[in-house]
């Protein structure tokens, strides 16, 4: 199941959404596809921005500026008052920016998919990319890692996220900001083979694009970032895969893995791509962050519920937070970006349109308890 656009996106950690279409996961869960640097993981979100204007009402940019100048501090104090200590920004915006100044919060950047070719060209437009969108605000935001494009490997921009890469982290370093480090994130469609997690690997479509990527982040020890969504997985095939195991509240392993068990989706996943990386010439240390998950509340979509999507953000953000790891990285945390903070009216109608921990308005589409992220 394919996702539109965004308009306007962020990710809260334990995240907004993804600026390209999102392929499907396998069906099955035999087939399954799908840190903030501290000892415990945690959970952010992916939708730090203000949602776009009420449906059947349009909105030019200038518009959508205001709407976040009257808006965001107003984001800014949500996310405090329920305990979300990172977001992520899915492309630059000095307006949101200027918000997120003295927060405290942790910040993922983005860029424009469209402008990976040219950042991967010319190194000037790098460094003014860099002059504007973190110089000016490096000294009150948290900056944490800038994301070079979001699921575009594979695919025709794939050749371009690592000179990107390359080039921002170069400009950063020029900037005297060599600590903000430089990544990508990638959709489960990098994946040729998932199961079982253990036989993770790139596909052949990908690897030419996510080899020298590995390298170049195993060398500076950044993670890699991956968008992971058990529902389109349960949602293509539910009649194969068991939905407790999609939620994460299976009380048996559904899968079994040479000498690991397998009780949730997330985690089977999250090692398919740890398997990845390591055939990729990764260390066993390289890390990855969740940088989407979520679950719809509504839209028709199988399994797309209320009571659901509750369930399963919840039980990631207690899973994130009790520090287990997974299977394949037993007691080592992993960190993860809910998506979305909003619901996106924006979206094609269905499930894509119902992600959203908060409506427009601000108020709760089901509760969440983020401060299980550090407390579990």
């Amino acid at each position: 199941m394919g996702r539109g656009r965004p308009t306007r996106r962020a990710a809260v950690r334990a995240t907004p959404s993804s600026l390209s279409p999102r392929p499907q996961e396998s069906a099955s869960p035999r087939r399954s596809l799908g840190r903030r640097e501290r000892p415990r993981g945690g959970a952010g979100l992916a939708a730090a921005q203000p949602p776009a204007a009420p449906s059947g009402g349009g909105e030019t940019g200038e518009g959508r500026e205001w709407r976040w100048q009257r808006l965001g501090f107003g984001v800014i104090v949500l996310c405090k008052a329920k305990s979300i200590t990172d977001v992520r920004l899915f492309h630059p915006d000095t307006t949101v920016l200027a918000a997120l100044q003295g927060s405290g919060l942790g910040v993922v950047l983005g860029t424009l998919n469209e402008d990976l070719a040219r950042l991967a060209s010319d190194p000037s437009f790098a460094a003014s990319w860099v002059q504007a969108y973190v110089q000016p605000f490096a000294g009150a935001v948290r900056f944490r890692y800038v994301a070079a494009g979001n699921e575009v490997i594979p695919g025709d921009l794939a050749p371009y996220v690592l000179p990107a890469m390359q080039n921002l982290e170069s400009a950063l370093r020029a900037a005297g900001l060599g600590d903000v480090r430089v990544t990508t994130a990638v959709s489960t469609a990098v994946l040729g083979s998932s199961y079982p997690p253990s036989q993770g690997a790139f596909s052949e479509a990908a690897l030419p694009s996510m080899g020298p990527i590995v390298s170049f982040l195993a060398s500076r020890s950044t993670p890699l970032l991956a968008n992971v969504y058990p529902y389109f997985a349960y949602s293509a095939d539910p009649s194969s895969v068991p939905l407790d195991y999609a939620l994460l509240q299976s009380a048996s392993a559904a899968v079994t893995d040479g000498g690991a068990s397998y009780g949730n989706m997330f985690d089977a996943i999250v090692d398919a791509v740890y398997a990845a990386l390591e055939r990729a010439g990764a260390p066993a240390g390289l890390e990855v962050v969740v940088s989407e998950t979520g679950w719809p509340s509504g839209g028709g979509g199988a399994g797309a519920s209320v009571g659901n999507a509750a369930a399963y953000v919840n039980n990631v953000v207690r899973h994130v937070g009790s520090g287990r790891g997974t299977p394949r990285r037993p007691g080592k945390a992993v960190e993860a970006f809910v998506f979305a903070m909003f619901n996106e009216n924006q979206k094609p109608e269905g499930v894509e349109q119902h992600f959203g921990l908060f409506e427009p308005d601000m108020t709760e589409v089901y509760h969440v308890d983020f401060t299980a992220a550090s407390s579990s």
